[in-house]
């Protein structure tokens, strides 16, 4: 049997552009604002009133020729068993680069203290809705707004002068579930599972459709595909 390889198909024809994978991502692994794990690219071209508009979803592509994995000096970025990019904090020193080698832009360097409030003390309503200080205390939780279940295989927020990115939520993953951009997608946009076997909803979708990558010229050979358009 082949090694397993997680995927994702994101299918253009079906995705509308409402950002849901973008939010859903913040939330599930407690995403710092500076930056998204999962994104998109805007493009537009031609002259009102003929013009074209794409909307392509991005996150990383967990490539199977990964130049991220082949310039840690630390091991840092690494392939698990089922061919996911992950990244140890506890071995990260922070010296990006990872974030260099990756041609897509979808790494990210913490130059921040993350979810540093502007006004900790303040509340939305005074003497009637909580402050983020108070939250946190009551809590006892790093963030006002928090997620303890991305802290099964990572930090659940990862602190300044590291890397990060999209693990295809692998702690989710290890409990039988789906990413949460795939279980948010209110289109069924984004097919997610294991590419090498023949019956993944995957592999079934590659078989009736022509597939592309993003900027395939660099041969990482990704394993977010892309297929249809508007």
């Amino acid at each position: 049997m082949s090694k397993k390889q997680y995927c994702m198909v994101i299918d253009l024809n079906a995705c509308v552009g409402c950002s849901a994978c973008d939010i859903a991502c913040k939330r599930e692994n407690n995403v710092p604002h500076s930056f998204a794990w999962s994104n998109h690219i805007i493009e537009t071209s031609g002259t009102f009133p003929d013009v074209k508009f794409r909307y392509t979803p991005t996150l990383c592509n967990h490539c199977s020729d990964a130049p991220c994995v082949e310039v840690c000096p630390t091991t840092a970025m690494h392939k698990t068993e089922n061919g996911i990019t992950m990244h140890a904090t506890d071995k990260c020193i922070g010296c990006s680069a990872c974030r260099v080698a990756c041609p897509y832009d979808v790494i990210y360097f913490n130059k921040h203290k993350p979810h540093e409030a502007e006004n900790p003390d303040m509340a939305v309503i005074p003497g009637g809705t909580s402050t983020p200080e108070e939250v946190v205390e009551d809590l006892g939780v790093p963030i006002p707004y928090y997620n303890p279940e991305r802290a099964k295989t990572l930090a659940g927020v990862r602190p300044r002068g590291v890397i990060e990115k999209c693990t295809f939520c692998d702690h989710r993953l290890s409990d039988g579930l789906d990413p949460a951009c795939v279980e948010a997608c209110p289109a069924g946009a984004r097919i997610f599972g294991d590419r090498n076997d023949p019956e993944s909803q995957p592999s079934k979708a590659l078989s009736k459709n022509h597939a592309r990558v993003l900027q395939p010229e660099k041969g990482t050979k990704p394993n977010v595909l892309y297929i249809r358009d508007y």
